[in-house]
């Protein structure tokens, strides 16, 4: 007596896992979607929140309460190691996914999300 499956068993069980992989591709695509969007909130929230203790340093070494004017000093372009995004307000800078457009505008790449700083000069301003 032979023990096993079948051509016909085996080719039904691959059919099966084909369509249930199938069928959990768009939650796989949506949870990539989820993913990049909570990771760029999260570093414009870590910006906010750099740009909030850049403004308590100065506070402390000078007596007055001043927010910097531009994020960072980096050339215009994609964020890298050797030309870190946010550098002036975020500890070691932000190194990928973002682009600098300008002093004040960045985007960041996989959201297709620009977020512009607007120094709020008594106060931290926004980056949103």
């Amino acid at each position: 007596m032979n023990k096993g499956f079948t051509l016909i068993e085996l080719i039904l069980v691959i059919a099966i896992l084909g369509i249930l992989a199938v069928s959990a591709m768009p939650k796989i695509f949506s949870l990539t979607t989820e993913a990049n969007t909570a990771a760029a909130a999260g570093v414009a929230a870590n910006v906010l929140a750099g740009i909030t203790l850049a403004g308590a340093k100065t506070m402390a070494t000078t007596g007055v309460e001043a927010y910097p004017a531009t994020l960072d000093s980096a050339a215009n372009g994609n964020c890298t190691l050797a030309n870190a995004c946010f550098g002036s307000v975020v500890k070691d800078g932000v190194t990928r996914d973002w682009k600098r457009i300008s002093d004040t505008v960045y985007a960041h790449t996989p959201t297709n999300t620009t977020y512009t700083y607007t120094p709020g000069g008594a106060n931290p301003g926004t980056f949103k």
